[in-house]
């Protein structure tokens, strides 16, 4: 077939502009990528695979990618990860060539005692099964007002299954081995009964009432009734009575277990964590404070 410059022009021309309009938009393209691109720094990338990557938030950010820009950025301490630990801690400062000072890791703590058959309940309770929705109005189906309502909401926000709600006392129980200091259900309850304290053996006081002996006593049988008889046993002083509740400076506290054996309501307990188990320490008994020792999460 006999094809002359007439005959395919029409085609020929319109290729070209296409292509050429092509080409000049890839280059276009290229130099705008290579003008805005985004430094990306390798060393989030090595942080992020070091974090937990549970994006539980407990650091404050919304999860593990945004806080290993934050560390690398300056906006955030090395040692923001709550969950990853101590372990996690030094793997960030090995990535950023920075030393590390090891703090103690922390877990949730119930400091109250006031369950079924030992506070006083004084109104059936039909509302939400959330310990918020129950303290929105401020009033209580408990008698006291400080103690733990028992509607398993720090259960239901804890991402890590750390926490169960015990039928018999209506008390929530820290699984001590899963519980990983993320302070969620610290957070989430309306009481404060819940808190961090350091991961190993402690003397807790478990009550936060600040109300008077009487006024305990009427509501709760395992209340602090404030007759310092702790204090005075003490043989190194680390308890005081400074503004109307019972402090323990844990720096000084021996675990000598007086207080515990004097507080004529227990409400001063041991509190005895997943790394020594109870049957291991023939001096320490069952631990008060519900503490639970499982086999670790996979």
């Amino acid at each position: 077939m006999n094809m002359t410059w007439t005959s395919i022009q029409p085609i020929l021309i319109p290729v070209i502009v296409v292509g050429g309009l092509g080409m000049a938009f890839g280059v276009l393209l290229a130099w705008f990528a290579k003008k805005f691109a985004i430094k990306f720094d390798p060393a989030i990338e090595k942080i992020e695979s070091v974090l937990p990557g549970v994006n539980c938030g407990a650091c404050g950010f919304p999860g593990c990618s945004a806080l290993a820009e934050a560390i690398v950025r300056g906006d955030a301490p090395i040692d923001s990860c709550p969950v990853g630990g101590t372990r996690t801690w030094q793997e960030i400062g090995r990535v950023l060539g920075k030393e590390v000072s090891v703090r103690e890791t922390r877990k949730a703590v119930l400091i109250c005692q006031g369950g079924n058959e030992v506070a006083t309940t004084q109104a059936i309770y039909r509302g939400v099964a959330d310990c918020r929705a129950a303290t929105v109005y401020g009033v209580s189906f408990k008698a006291c007002h400080y103690g733990c309502l028992g509607l398993g909401s720090c259960q239901r926000i804890c991402p890590f299954e750390a926490i169960r709600m015990d039928e018999t006392t209506g008390l929530p129980v820290i699984i001590g081995s899963r519980c990983t200091g993320c302070g969620r259900c610290v957070k989430e309850c309306p009481r404060s009964v819940l808190t961090l304290l350091p991961a190993r053996d402690l003397v807790v006081v478990a009550c936060t009432s600040p109300d008077t002996a009487r006024s305990v006593k009427a509501v709760c049988r395992k209340g602090c009734i404030k007759c310092q008889l702790c204090v005075k046993v003490c043989p190194v002083k680390a308890i005081s009575f400074p503004d109307g509740k019972i402090r323990i400076d844990r720096k000084i506290c021996t675990l000598c277990g007086l207080c515990v054996d004097k507080c004529p309501t227990g409400c001063i307990v041991r509190n005895i964590r997943n790394s020594v188990p109870a049957e291991a320490s023939s001096s320490v008994p069952v631990p008060a404070v519900p503490v639970e020792v499982e086999e670790p999460m996979r």
